[in-house]
């Protein structure tokens, strides 16, 4: 009974062993850990950094019992924007260029040797998958304005504002004789949650004015100005110079005319008066023969005035005895 009783103990001893051991065996099917990503900036935004400025990304291993001391591990990083890096080392630095949102992938090999049954050692291999995703910014570093610099009024006018740096943003912009900074409080505020912005007005007045415009971000600020030269529009277009001055000579040609029309009608009254027509038409038949110089004359206006009368001499027959 006693072998019995001893082969049955160190059948108990091996299961418990085995059981002490089944965390440890599981923890190693799998590479547990997380990516953290540290920047000497803080933003409000989570998840959110500056560009240009050197990102710390390290790569946390979880293994409370030490089950990978003697492993040897190689991490594969890709961070999102073309650039793949191989290191030893679980701890990188990388700038980000440009703006936007990246993800930052990681890939884990770990590998040591160990016994195997038949007193040989072999190499065993664990991998795991990261990824964490970040979003980059930055900062407002100026205000490029597109549009015109000269304009007539009552047209509307169109500004482009692109803007040199991460939305969100918050624009503001007021219209001065002067281009000088805005105040605070001086304007209403727009929020703008791109990189470019329209702006519209239309003039009413001429004259010279000057966009004052200032947009920021929770990081930083920029001012811009933009000057305007406003016509009226009826000097503007030259179309209309040429029959305006066409009109306005045919105009006075027209008044002239009929201020000495109207000089010369007084002073042949004052000098000849004549009598009107009627009276004139009798005065020729009546006292033609009087006002006029020869018969002849007479005769013709007689005829003129009388072409159906019979004439007024008959020839006179002559007889001879």
């Amino acid at each position: 009974m006693a072998p019995a009783v001893g082969s049955r103990r160190g059948h108990l001893l091996w299961l418990t062993c085995m059981l002490c051991s089944a965390p440890a065996r599981v923890a190693a099917d799998s590479l547990v850990g997380n990516l953290v990503v540290t920047q000497n900036s803080s933003l409000p935004w989570p998840s959110s950094y500056l560009t240009r400025m050197g990102l710390k990304v390290s790569f946390l291993l979880h293994d409370p019992s030490d089950f990978f001391k003697s492993a040897s591990f190689l991490y594969s990083w890709d961070f999102g924007d073309g650039t793949l890096m191989v290191t030893e080392d679980p701890v990188v630095y990388y700038n980000y260029s440009i703006i936007g949102t990246f993800t930052v992938k990681l890939n884990v090999v770990a590998e040591w040797e160990q016994a195997r049954l038949d007193a040989t050692k072999g190499i065993v291999q664990k991998t795991g998958d990261f990824s964490t995703s970040l979003k980059l910014q930055e900062t407002l570093q100026g205000i490029q304005v597109l549009g015109p610099t000269l304009i007539q009024t009552f047209q509307k006018l169109t500004l482009t504002l692109n803007f040199l740096g991460s939305p969100p943003l918050t624009v503001c912009w007021r219209l001065k004789a002067e281009c000088l900074p805005l105040e605070e409080g001086e304007c209403q505020p727009v929020s703008v949650a791109s990189m470019a912005y329209n702006l519209t007005h239309t003039f009413r007045d001429p004259g010279d004015y000057c966009f004052s415009i200032r947009a920021e971000n929770v990081i930083s600020k920029s001012h811009q100005y933009h000057r305007v030269q406003v016509w009226p529009s009826s000097l503007q277009p030259a179309v209309f110079a040429f029959p305006c001055a066409t009109l306005i000579t045919v105009m006075l040609a027209f008044i002239m005319y009929m201020t000495l029309r109207n000089a010369t009608q007084q002073k042949d009254m004052v000098e000849n008066p004549e009598p009107p027509s009627g009276v004139r038409c009798c005065c020729q038949m009546c006292c033609g023969p009087f006002l006029l110089e020869t018969h002849s004359e007479y005769l013709e206006v007689v005829r003129e005035n009388h072409g159906l009368l019979p004439p007024l001499y008959k020839s006179v027959k002559t007889y001879t005895v």
